[in-house]
């Protein structure tokens, strides 16, 4: 097989005369081809069968343990001018960074088959969506690549015809696993020339090009160019009793809780009541305005590359369900009859996520970034919606993090500028999904530090541009699951009782509830947190709410320094706004505000 394609017949036979593979394979994306991988990769090892009867059509994959993570340290956006890639990313000119890795890619594919995926990052007929070619030497990748995007021969037919407009308008990866050497290791974006180089890893961020790479950063520059917003959010649909569905994304920095949420199931008392939770994306938003002047979006996923660690019965059934068959497992450690493992769930391991008996010196059983690779629609909770050309229509917009104090559980932007300085402010402490150090408290804008692909300044005006005549834009929102109390445990029980925060967001879209007005927001009135049910002590939902105004001053003052750090590209109006916000805090407070 072939492409009608000039450009990209052109663009494939330039990698194979250089990596010089023994064979080409062009990917369909048919179940035989995805059967006949399967089989390989279970020969060579690179696949291990799991219980078949407990876990049917399920796989385990062993990465390099010097794999196991994304490496923002040797990920480069490589744009002509080294002010455009800001400082929020690592530089490298473009014709530095494809001589080094171009370097590395000579002969790599040697006894190897070039596997060449047409994929679409959101439905095939939907003018949202966009369209990309990778080429890999890892039929791990081809199998992930499968099931996170629509590939096979209904992208390559829609690159064909979207080429016939315009040569080469596909986004092109190439990858090689090469000899995953740490030292000879690169992830290289061109976001002007639409194209990914990666090389040295296996790693799902940094391998399923697809997936971080297009859907982040080479799309977070396309939507700048074309009007539109590629987000790191997941999307949801809440329904009410009266069968009314608002779409809310949500953008919080990986493992935590993205997934979760995305598959809330909720309490026992909302659901006798009639609400229902409908699962469009966990992970990737893309969100252009409508003709009515509302976003909508799509996910451009097809898939789940889920954390493993943290997902059991208690924190999300609905993935669990998920994953119980045809599913690939990376990472995880093994129970004695087969069956994949990792710290939350019942059981005993017997082999770690290394192959190794299972010691606990070693360290967990499972990788703490160990993952899942499912079909989106093997969810309990998929929405057929996330299948719409025209994407769905978003009412609310929430950004989060992990704070373990200072952030009230939930607070509403006043307008679109206050919320975009929320989105730019947010912080978190790390987690284990990046290499680095653990629970260090990072800024982390939007959800999109290691992701977006441009200036941060510039990105921030993009988002304050969407605030114009005629836009209905989405309420937007700050939450905050993980504030721990004296004894430093959580004090809100998350997960499905997060509903109830989304609920009061709903009524406030809606203007069916006053909220309490602060410097730093609206917050929840006294009675408008619906509690029925929930063993929550008045002063654990005061501590909740509780707004430190010393505390915040600190804090607008850390902001106002973030934000200088962007330059003479930080827009004037975030300034303005920061400033707004901390002469407000020094204001005597209110009495009702006390």
């Amino acid at each position: 097989m072939t492409s009608k394609l000039a450009a990209l017949e052109r663009w494939v036979n330039e990698v194979a005369a250089k990596t010089r593979p023994a064979q080409i394979h062009w990917c369909d994306g048919s179940d035989a081809e995805y059967r006949a991988l399967v089989q390989q990769m279970l020969q060579t090892g690179d696949l291990i069968e799991l219980n078949q009867q407990t876990h049917p059509g399920c796989y385990l994959h062993r990465s390099n343990p010097s794999d196991v993570a994304r490496v923002e340290h040797l990920t480069f956006v490589c744009t002509e001018h080294e002010q455009d890639a800001g400082p929020n990313n690592h530089w490298m000119a473009p014709a530095d960074a494809h001589a080094k890795i171009d370097a590395l890619f000579e002969g790599s594919m040697e006894g190897r088959t070039m596997y060449v995926i047409p994929y679409c990052m959101g439905p095939i007929d939907s003018p949202l969506s966009r369209c990309g070619v990778e080429i890999t030497d890892s039929p791990y990748v081809v199998a992930n690549m499968r099931t996170m995007t629509r590939m096979g021969a209904e992208a390559l037919a829609r690159i064909e015809r979207e080429g016939l407009h315009s040569d080469g308008v596909f986004v092109k990866g190439l990858h090689s696993i090469g000899e995953l050497d740490p030292e000879r290791r690169f992830i290289m974006h061109f976001p002007e020339e639409l194209s990914i180089k990666s090389y040295g890893s296996g790693y799902g961020g940094n391998a399923l090009l697809g997936k971080k790479c297009h859907a982040l950063r080479i799309a977070s520059f396309q939507a700048r160019r074309e009007g539109w917003l590629a987000e790191h959010m997941l999307i949801v649909g809440i329904e009410n009793p009266q069968g009314q569905t608002h779409y809310i994304a949500a953008a919080f920095p990986s493992a935590c809780g993205k997934t979760n949420l995305a598959m809330l199931i909720p309490p026992e008392g909302y659901r006798k009541n009639g609400w229902r939770v409908w699962t469009i994306g966990d992970d990737i938003c893309w969100m252009r305005p409508g003709e009515d002047g509302r976003l909508y979006a799509i996910n451009p996923e097809a898939g789940f590359f889920g954390v493993a660690p943290g997902t059991s019965d208690s924190s999300n059934p609905n993935a669990l369900t998920s994953i119980s068959r045809d599913t690939i497992f990376t990472n995880v450690a093994l129970t004695a009859d087969n069956q994949p493992w990792w710290e939350g769930l019942p059981g005993t391991p017997v082999t770690d996520w290394q192959g190794r008996p299972y010691d606990p010196a070693n360290g967990p059983a499972a990788h703490p970034n160990s993952r899942f690779t499912v079909s989106a629609k093997q969810c309990p909770t998929w929405s057929s919606k996330a299948e719409d050309a025209q994407g769905v229509p978003i009412s609310a917009i929430v950004f989060g993090g992990r704070r373990p104090s200072l952030l009230p559980l939930v607070i509403q932007a006043q307008d679109w500028v206050h919320g975009v300085l929320m989105g730019a402010a947010m912080g978190s402490e790390t987690t284990a999904a990046a290499t680095g150090a653990v629970g260090v408290l990072r800024r982390d804008s939007m959800a999109m530090k290691p992701f977006c692909g441009y200036h941060y300044g510039d990105y921030f005006n993009h988002w304050l541009s969407f605030d114009r005549p005629g836009a209905k834009l989405p309420k937007i929102f700050h939450v905050n699951w993980f504030r721990k109390g004296k004894d430093g445990k959580f004090l809100w029980p998350g997960f499905g009782e997060n509903l109830r925060v989304l609920e009061w967001m709903i009524a406030r879209v809606e203007g069916k509830v006053r909220g309490l007005e602060t410097p730093i927001g609206t917050l929840p009135a006294s009675g408008e947190l619906k509690l029925d049910d929930l063993e929550l002590p008045r002063e654990t939902l005061a501590e909740l709410l509780d707004v430190d105004h010393a505390g915040w001053q600190a804090e607008l003052h850390a902001i106002g320094e973030y934000l200088e750090s962007f330059g003479s590209r930080l827009p004037s109006r975030l300034r303005q706004e920061q400033q707004r916000v901390q002469q407000a805090l020094q204001l005597p407070r209110k009495a009702a505000n006390a």
